[in-house]
């Protein structure tokens, strides 16, 4: 069973996209975040995959509210990051023996059905999958199996999160694919990635 978890938050002004609320305001930032995260939705749910939401903010009940009551959610739970995806990725292995499950955010709107798919099938092969993002971080990753090394001893929230974490898997002698680079939306002057999408 493939299963796909999506990273995100309750779209609330002043909590959400905060570096951009000086270019948007703040329930301009969190109606972007709010569009971004239904855009990714829109590209994950055609896919023949398991599909859980893991939020931080809110409720249960106002995430169903958005997004729909049709979908699994958790909170994302105490922790950075880090601690938080590999709760997550531990969760989804004792879920199912056989699971192969990938991590996305919200902030990429470049991902699409292809590039999961893609890492989906990369996963029959190695260890780990990685989607570099143009600052230097991903946004995805996949796992076969815990590897809870992985998120441990990483500079979140940094231009070095992608390099650490290729470091640790040479260390832990994984096999690894890392796909196409893509742009997060994080700063008012990544905003022309969201635009040029709208605008195709």
């Amino acid at each position: 069973m493939h299963h796909l978890i999506l990273f995100t938050r309750y779209p609330e002004p002043n909590r959400t996209k905060t570096r951009l609320i000086p270019k948007l305001g703040a329930d301009g930032a969190a109606n972007l975040h709010r569009e971004m995260t239904e855009h990714t939705l829109s590209q994950v749910l055609p896919l023949n995959v398991f599909t859980e939401v893991r939020f931080a903010g809110g409720s249960l009940e106002l995430m169903q509210v958005w997004l729909g009551s049709g979908l699994v959610y958790q909170p994302q739970g105490e922790g950075d990051l880090g601690e938080r995806m590999a709760r997550a990725f531990d969760d989804s292995f004792k879920e199912g023996a056989e699971t192969k499950t990938i991590i996305i955010g919200s902030d990429c709107p470049g991902i699409d059905a292809q590039i999961l798919t893609t890492a989906f099938a990369h996963l029959n092969d190695v260890d780990l999958v990685l989607g570099p993002a143009l600052d230097g971080g991903y946004y995805l990753i996949g796992l076969r199996r815990p590897i809870p090394d992985l998120f441990k001893n990483i500079n979140w929230g940094t231009s070095e999160v992608l390099q650490q974490t290729i470091n640790v898997a040479h260390t832990l002698g994984l096999f690894f694919e890392c796909l196409a680079p893509l742009a997060d939306v994080d700063r008012p002057e990544d905003l022309e990635v969201w635009h040029n999408l709208q605008q195709n």
